[in-house]
């Protein structure tokens, strides 16, 4: 089994910052791309960002300039960092792994449960 532990959602006011983890934990072999998706209420599901195995990254256009996404190998955790946070960043963040839990198995998607992030005066 494999679980993914989201934390570091909140109300934060525009123009503030958050920090988001996800920490990876059970049968794990090898984890390859991570990824950050968000879902604001009535929304559809996004993608935000993404890091691959060997750290190269994606943003969505909307956040560019103002999110960053690294990962500790060691600790097989993912953040996403916040900046310069506006209203429309208000949403349901959900982290997204790429894992063989074994050697023999095939590579499958993760989900974390999901944290709210807020942005608000």
């Amino acid at each position: 089994q494999v679980q993914l532990v989201e934390s570091g959602g909140g109300l934060v006011q525009p123009g503030g910052s958050l920090r988001l983890s996800c920490a990876t934990s059970g049968s794990i072999f090898s984890i390859y791309a991570m990824r950050w998706h968000r879902q604001a209420a009535g929304k559809q599901r996004e993608l935000v960002a993404i890091i691959s195995s060997s750290g190269s990254t994606n943003y969505a256009d909307s956040v560019k300039g103002r999110f960053t996404i690294s990962r500790d190998h060691a600790k097989n955790t993912v953040y996403l960092q916040m900046n310069s946070l506006k209203p429309e960043d208000t949403a349901l963040y959900y982290c997204n792994v790429f894992i063989r839990a074994t050697f023999h198995s095939a590579p499958s998607d993760y989900w974390g449960q999901g944290t709210q992030v807020t942005v608000s005066s």
